[in-house]
């Protein structure tokens, strides 16, 4: 129980921790480590419920296309609430949104445990999607204002505590798979996701709202800030396509990857949980070194790179012949995704602020949750093999957006943490160089800074 320790000590507002105490930087830093737990716990939960679907399809004897159907129920809920949480958000704050959804999805994902019958199996996913959907607009608003807060590029660290929960979250469910019942696993999942929130909602509720960028007061005189122009919104828009092409895949894989590992390869339940596993482990491997990454290759690069090399993991996953190779598909796959997600959705903040971020996030999530009734019905028509191959399609399509975007400059006001950069250096220059390490002499001269970020 590390992480409960570590609540309990090092965050303000718990147990050890006060959040009126200490400097602006180290409150900071304790407001990272409490997302980074609801990050987790979101991944934690969510992996719980993917890797028992195999045995609630079974309960309710749905088939391929009606477990489809009831998959859509998660996707309907979610994209609903997201249509407002942004707007919960800017009224109660992250925080407490945050808070509330929490505790509605770890009270939601007892349910479909619980139902013997389709319609009520779509019922209940889509309390389940509303809370899911909730829970992730409200943490990536409160991760948006404080990457903005800390001026470094940490959302992919973020992305990597919720496949890092997605992970222990499979690898569990695998290991009580025979033991369990989904009803009384699901169950447990309940107690752990209220017993976590409690744990650490204080902390979160005792912290001051961070402000956005637009709070922040614009270089050289200009007013802050603009509004954006139909150009940037587009462009906006380009960005959510390509986060929704890859979020297709994460959440085709979360719930029809270990079904294709049992239904087409022979693989026990234990094993066939350990796919999804094994995926959510590359993508954390991918998200912790995404920093590195994308400070070598450059953020174009990253993306062509990613989307080219989760298509190529995607083909193998779907049409291996074996249980082994399929997971070496799985696992290619995941480093591929890892962090194209949180790079689009950080070109979009650079573009147009928080309200980018909203827009490219809601799109991204669309897809991961419009993904899998996508394939249960491709599934019925053709098989799941064939229709998991359409993971790979979007990850190549993915790629040829981000190339064909690669020249494209970053419009719009000087972002708050890219105020105090000195005279000489552009206001475009990648948000994982700091202003420290542009006086140091990271960018040697501003014209060759401003071909590196439109190229990479």
């Amino acid at each position: 129980m590390p992480i409960l320790n570590k609540l309990r000590t090092a965050l303000p507002g718990g147990l050890g921790g006060d959040p009126a105490r200490g400097s602006p930087r180290s409150r900071l830093t304790r407001l990272r480590t409490t997302l980074t737990v609801f990050f987790a716990l979101d991944g934690f939960l969510f992996a719980g419920w993917v890797v028992r679907i195999p045995a609630v399809k079974e309960q309710t004897g749905a088939s391929a296309s009606d477990l489809g159907l009831a998959l859509l129920g998660v996707s309907a809920g979610a994209v609903v609430t997201m249509m407002f949480t942004g707007r919960m958000c800017k009224r109660f704050g992250s925080h407490p949104v945050t808070v509330v959804s929490s505790v509605l999805l770890a009270l939601s994902i007892a349910l479909p445990a619980r139902t013997h019958s389709v319609p009520a199996l779509g019922l209940v996913l889509l309390v389940f999607g509303a809370a899911y959907g909730g829970l992730n607009v409200s943490m990536n608003s409160g991760a948006v204002d404080l990457v903005t807060a800390l001026g470094r590029p940490v959302m992919s660290s973020f992305h990597a505590a919720f496949s890092l929960g997605g992970m222990a979250g499979a690898g569990l469910g695998g290991l009580v798979a025979g033991d369990l019942s989904a009803s009384t696993h699901l169950l447990a999942l309940t107690a752990v996701g209220l017993v976590v929130t409690a744990l650490a909602a204080p902390s979160l509720l005792r912290h001051r709202h961070v402000a956005p960028p637009a709070a922040a007061p614009a270089r050289d005189g200009a007013k802050a800030p603009r509004r954006t122009d139909r150009r940037t919104r587009r462009l906006v828009v380009l960005l959510g396509l390509i986060a929704l092409c890859t979020a297709y895949g994460e959440g085709a894989l979360a719930d029809w990857g270990a079904l294709h590992l049992a239904q087409d390869l022979d693989a026990g339940a234990g094993l066939a949980a350990a796919g999804y596993s094994l995926f959510a482990l590359a993508m954390t491997v991918g998200r912790l070194s995404g920093t590195a990454l994308i400070e070598r290759l450059g953020q174009t690069r990253t993306l062509v790179a990613g989307g080219l090399v989760a298509a190529l993991g995607m083909l193998l996953g779907a049409l291996a012949p074996t249980i082994w190779l399929a997971l070496l598909g799985f696992a290619v796959t995941g480093l591929g995704l890892a962090n194209i997600f949180p790079v689009a959705v950080a070109r979009a903040g650079a573009l147009a602020g928080p309200s980018g971020v909203a827009a490219a996030s809601t799109l991204g999530y669309g897809g991961m949750l419009l993904g899998p009734p996508a394939i249960g019905f491709l599934a019925d028509w053709f098989s799941l093999p064939v229709a998991l191959t359409t993971v790979a399609l979007l990850a190549a399509a993915a790629a040829l957006v981000a190339y064909g975007a690669r020249a494209v400059p970053a419009p719009g006001p000087v972002p708050a943490d890219r105020a105090d950069l000195p005279a000489g250096v552009p206001a475009d220059l990648p948000a994982d160089v700091s202003a420290g390490q542009a006086r140091a002499g990271v960018v040697a001269d501003a014209p060759a800074a401003r071909t590196a970020h439109q190229e990479g």
